[in-house]
């Protein structure tokens, strides 16, 4: 059986940094989906996507169909769930959609994801990105509205402090061999 682990906690807190530096350890990863939802839109000329009504289920789906493609190991990290789609769905004011519902019923209901979350800490600033448009004020929020919708689908969060990139990477390594 795969265990799959969750990294999530703010924009720009080097989650992205992580999952590859796990990567290069030789752990299976799953990139962030809302990253490539907006870069797409982008890509065909949608200044913010993030502002569509459809962008959440658009997320929500990329995300199940990542999560649905074969996994190699035992072990595998995701920059992000539908949990997290959850948070910015709330951050950017739009509604629960029935398609990120459904996803999220899946998901908690079959226990597609570890209990335990790794919440990594900001890093004390955000850096703005084409598709990360706030400053750190902002992605304190978004942290916070994490943090809760996490916990309210009952997880338990494993914190991931600021630190040196190789610090980070051995709690994370130490931690999914004591949750065993």
């Amino acid at each position: 059986m795969v265990r799959r682990f969750v990294l999530t906690g703010t924009p720009g807190s080097g989650k992205t940094t992580l999952l590859r530096a796990l990567a290069g350890r030789g752990h299976e990863v799953v990139e962030e989906a809302a990253t490539e939802v907006i870069a797409r839109a982008q890509a065909t000329g949608v200044a913010e996507p993030w502002t569509r009504p459809s962008f959440v289920d658009e997320v929500a789906a990329l995300q199940r169909e990542r999560q649905l493609a074969p996994c190699r190991g035992p072990v595998q990290f995701f920059d992000r769930s539908p949990v997290c789609t959850h948070a910015l769905a709330g951050y950017l004011g739009h509604p629960v959609s029935a398609g990120l519902r459904a996803e999220l019923d899946r998901v908690i209901s079959a226990e597609v994801y570890q209990p335990t979350a790794f919440f990594v800490r900001n890093l004390g600033f955000c850096e703005p990105t084409p598709a990360r448009r706030i400053g750190f004020a902002e992605s304190l929020e978004f942290e916070r509205r994490h943090e809760e919708s996490y916990r309210a689908f009952g997880f338990t969060l494993f914190e991931v402090p600021a630190g040196p990139l190789p610090e980070r990477v051995a709690l994370v390594e130490a931690a999914i061999g004591a949750l065993s």
